[in-house]
């Protein structure tokens, strides 16, 4: 009896998984896209960095960022980055760090507030690439719109991003 499950199994995480990647590439220079929750998260941990938005929509992305999908902030939210540069090591395993430019602005972040970052461009399905012991991943363009009123409708709508793979 041949056991061709587990090969086809096999094939077909492969198959997805190459899917995947090739869609976080963006394919030549076409931005990539998520949605939904991964958007969400997207927009939720660059939106406090950046230097475009007010106070107001900052607050709004992090309440539907903290699971409150009522809130008072009616209007879109547009969050923008130009380039988002993150690092770790696995030789200095104490590494973690993000740059994140907004126009001419840089903000560069370390720690804790870097590991959101990187965990959630991995989550978003920007690929990793290293050298020497240090793991980068980065995006360019990116662009999250976040509708409060699509997402208090709590049908997976209301977050969308897109964004191209870093220069």
């Amino acid at each position: 009896m041949k056991i061709t499950m587990p090969a086809c199994l096999a094939c077909a995480v492969l198959v997805v998984g190459t899917a995947h990647v090739a869609t976080a590439n963006g394919a030549g220079a076409a931005p990539s896209k998520v949605s939904g929750s991964t958007a969400l998260a997207l927009a939720g941990v660059i939106a406090p960095l950046s230097p475009l938005l007010s106070g107001a929509e900052k607050k709004a992305v992090a309440m539907l960022f903290a699971a409150n999908a009522d809130i008072p902030y009616k209007k879109p939210i547009v969050v923008t980055a130009d380039r988002i540069v993150c690092r770790t090591s696995n030789v200095d395993i104490t590494l973690r760090n993000c740059e994140v430019t907004f126009g001419k602005k840089v903000k560069t972040v370390n720690g804790s507030t870097a590991n959101e970052i990187f965990a959630t461009e991995a989550l978003a399905g920007i690929p990793p690439d290293g050298a020497a012991g240090s793991n980068f991943e980065s995006l360019s363009k990116l662009s999250c719109t976040i509708d409060p009123n699509a997402i208090r409708q709590k049908d997976g709508s209301g977050a969308d991003c897109t964004f191209q793979p870093a220069d």
